[in-house]
């Protein structure tokens, strides 16, 4: 005689430190600081990241205060 066990249920509640943008959704930080990751990627892009580090802790640094764990 076997018994099956119910099906669990899982329920994803969501995240309490997931940043939120304008619009009520999760942020996220692909699309957070625009202007930041703008002026990173060029710098990055045009002068090599290892003469961009201004650029990118700012850009670190604006995720950060938006709540981003990095």
């Amino acid at each position: 005689m076997s018994s099956t066990a119910p099906a669990a249920t899982t329920t994803t509640a969501p995240a309490s430190n997931v940043p939120i943008g304008k619009d009520g959704k999760p942020l996220k930080p692909c699309c957070a600081c625009p202007e930041t990751k703008k002026a990173r990627d060029h710098c990055v892009f045009t002068n090599g990241e290892e003469n961009c580090l201004d650029f990118i802790k700012a850009h670190q640094q604006c995720l950060r205060d938006l709540g981003f764990k990095i």
